[in-house]
């Protein structure tokens, strides 16, 4: 391991892999929230929309994700190694997840607070952003959490196309009897994981206060 670590090369190559893998990771997510947030309000205000939108999501979701990683390039013209494929592939599957995440959110809030909203003037958009999203970051935050580790794990199945991260180092060691840059590999990606679901929780925390004051009483 040391061996490895000391040489210049090797060491350039892990940051570089490094700092892709995390954008590999946690773009999809960022897309996954932008496109999500509304896609599951709309479920959620309409009966067939909530049907026929969690019935794509698991759809979806049970497409194998080296599949996925292969159809796409045929279908939107990309090359096999393009890392385009990985954050499109990625973002389906947060979507997919954070849509069902976000209607179980809202149909869980307190229906007497959203009438008190609604008979203080409350219009409908307003009510959703200043009380029904923030009851629901608690929820939110949980799916969020989930798909921050499931992409950090299924970017490396990216690397057997090609498409970079650190799932690469597996490769490159396996191929020649190195153990070295996978342990690095295994390592980094655990680390990515843990520090990303530790800044979620710190984040829910920030942006909750009120649960803090309800715990402590």
């Amino acid at each position: 391991m040391r061996e490895y670590l000391s040489n210049a090369i090797y060491r350039s190559q892990l940051i570089d892999l490094f700092f892709q893998h995390i954008y590999l990771a946690l773009l999809p997510v960022l897309l996954a929230v932008v496109i999500a947030l509304p896609l599951g309000w709309a479920a959620h205000l309409n009966r067939t929309a909530t049907a026929v939108m969690l019935g794509v999501s698991s759809v979806v979701y049970t497409i194998p994700s080296l599949a996925l990683f292969i159809i796409l390039p045929l279908a939107i013209g990309t090359a096999f190694t393009s890392t385009i494929n990985i954050v499109i592939a990625l973002t389906l599957y947060t979507v997919a997840l954070l849509v069902r995440t976000v209607v179980d959110a809202l149909e869980s809030l307190p229906g007497p607070v959203l009438a008190a909203a609604t008979a203080m003037g409350y219009r409908p958009l307003r009510r959703a952003v200043t009380v029904e999203l923030p009851m629901a970051i608690p929820v939110l935050v949980s799916g969020l959490r989930v798909a921050v580790v499931s992409n950090v794990s299924l970017v490396s199945i990216g690397a057997l196309l090609g498409s970079g991260g650190l799932g690469l180092l597996f490769i490159f060691g396996l191929n020649r009897s190195f153990v070295a840059p996978q342990i690095a590999a295994l390592v980094l990606s655990a680390l990515i994981a843990l520090v990303a679901d530790a800044l979620l929780v710190l984040a829910q925390r920030l942006a909750t206060p009120w649960l803090r004051v309800r715990s402590a009483s």
